[in-house]
């Protein structure tokens, strides 16, 4: 089978063997396991990916296997668009570090894939919380590290203007994780706060 990938208006037509793809199935099952999880999807926590949201999750994953030339992991994220997503004609990848700005290209004849409304932050949170809550509230106020273009970043969401602030960018992963607990910690502690 075949997946039309564009990546920088360069087109690559990855031809996955069906017995591959037979062989991907338990790898595909386990990446639904995963994504029914959540996932970080840039800078926004899904916590529960759609279809849409899934296609573009296995597009980055394809897009970092095409940067570092691992062609097992770019089999294995085209078995999984291929099987699970199959009106799915090409998929033009986002390289600035935005995966929800993938492409999807459907073929002709099928219907798009019906994308699930993704969650929006809630109301500002009161100070005051148990250490619990407070945990799981920083959670979801603090994003995971992500990578944009070469750099590093994480996002924290500020409830008074209603919108996503991001961090400085960061040249290396663990530079970024640190500074993502400082973050975290502020934001927990804000939130215990009597």
């Amino acid at each position: 089978m075949i997946l039309k990938v564009i990546v920088d208006d360069q087109l690559y037509e990855l031809n996955v063997p069906e017995a591959f793809i037979q062989q991907a199935g338990d790898f595909c099952d386990q990446m639904d396991r995963d994504m029914d999880k959540g996932w970080q999807m840039s800078r926004e926590w899904v916590e529960s990916p759609g279809p849409e949201d899934r296609c573009r999750i296995a597009g980055d994953k394809l897009l970092t296997a095409l940067e570092k030339e691992n062609h097992r992991l770019g089999r294995l994220m085209a078995s999984y668009i291929l099987t699970r997503f199959p009106q799915v004609e090409s998929l033009e990848l986002d390289t600035s570090g935005e995966m929800q700005n993938t492409r999807i290209n459907l073929r002709q004849d099928d219907e798009a894939i019906q994308p699930q409304p993704r969650p929006t932050p809630m109301d500002a949170p009161t100070a005051g919380m148990d250490k619990m809550e407070a945990l799981e509230q920083a959670g979801k106020d603090v994003t995971r590290v992500f990578k944009v273009g070469r750099n590093w970043r994480f996002s924290v969401y500020d409830h008074k203007a209603g919108e996503w602030v991001d961090s400085p960018a960061a040249k290396e992963q663990e530079e970024a994780e640190r500074l993502r607990e400082r973050a975290f910690k502020i934001r927990f502690e804000e939130l215990t706060r009597h």
